[in-house]
């Protein structure tokens, strides 16, 4: 009798209709590991063709999602072992970038991983992503597999090929270093399940405040405390006049600058608002930034802006019309 390991073993379209079912949950598992959605693009198609040069390894005595886990996993940490990062002294991830949501909800569930514990919302926001980067690549990797994927200490251990102790060990590591970087109780900073009327409310006034060019439009959406960076470029910007501040010096509000036309998404499970510019001379509106939002008590407490080199990423348009 044929089983479905054997026919991974010798038929190459079989292969790629059993293991593209898992790409966009290895995609969200690798980049969790790394913070990149371009790595973890590249990193999918490093686990596939891993796994089919390794599929005589494949013996059906794990789930075959189990056994990619653990391809990808080790194909990540070997990524990060050859380029290592560290965070800024100010707790910047540079290399730190948006995921769409639009992927978020492509991930599928699976007979042997509910689709909930892969995409849960406060283990994919910014916060999240932005703490687990600065663990070390091993303890990090068994805070994945065991706290947001909820896999035991002997499939973890399994996943790594390492021993229960050592999984044990690493995820104290991690616990302590995420006491270290998220300091307030979870609960404090998971952003609501779903938008609320307010929320929308807001991010429509943050539109038009862009839209307008009006900095002062901005001053009652933010809190006194608002934070502000942009990865891949240093620096922290906080304090709701320090924004502004910025904002404005980088030529914001100005005739120079030009028109600015926004457009809402989602990233992260974070509303997002992707803005083009027009400047003066040109025919249309063309990618800026994307800014993610985090909201806390009906106010924005973090901006996180990225290049506009991402919106092919979100589906969104290439240019808007004058």
């Amino acid at each position: 009798m044929t089983t479905s390991a054997d026919l991974i073993h010798t038929d190459r379209d079989a292969f790629e209709t059993q293991v593209r079912r898992h790409t966009r949950e290895l995609q969200l598992h690798c980049y969790r590991m790394t913070g990149s959605l371009e790595e973890s693009e590249d990193l999918v198609q490093e686990t596939f063709l891993r796994a089919w040069r390794k599929r005589e390894q494949f013996a059906g005595r794990s789930t075959l999602r189990a056994w990619l886990y653990r391809i990808a996993t080790n194909a990540c940490l070997d990524a990060l072992d050859k380029r290592p990062r560290t965070a800024t002294p100010d707790g910047e991830v540079l290399w730190l970038q948006p995921y769409p949501d639009s992927l978020l909800e492509a991930v599928r569930a699976s007979e042997d991983g509910p689709e909930d514990a892969v995409v849960a919302k406060e283990t994919i926001e910014l916060t999240f992503l932005t703490a687990i980067q600065r663990l070390q690549p091993l303890p990090r990797a068994v805070f994945i597999l065991r706290d947001v994927l909820d896999c035991s200490a002997k499939e973890t251990a399994d996943l790594l090929e390492t021993t229960v102790a050592s999984v044990n060990s690493a995820l104290q590591r991690a616990h302590a270093g995420l006491r270290e970087h998220l300091p307030e109780p979870r609960a404090q900073w998971r952003p609501e399940q779903e938008p609320s009327a307010a929320e929308r409310e807001l991010l429509a006034r943050y539109v038009e405040a862009g839209e307008q060019a009006d900095p002062e439009g901005f001053v009652a959406l933010m809190h006194d405390d608002v934070r502000f960076w942009m990865p891949p470029q240093p620096g922290v910007w906080e304090g709701r006049d320090t924004v502004l501040g910025c904002w404005v010096e980088g030529g914001f509000g100005a005739d120079a600058f030009g028109s600015m036309r926004c457009v809402v998404t989602r990233a992260n499970r974070q509303p997002a608002v992707a803005c083009y510019v027009r400047r003066p001379g040109d025919a249309e509106h063309r990618p800026l930034a994307i800014d993610v939002l985090r909201i806390e008590d009906g106010l924005v407490r973090e901006i996180v802006t990225f290049d506009g080199s991402l919106f092919g990423r979100f589906d969104l348009p290439a240019s808007l019309p004058a």
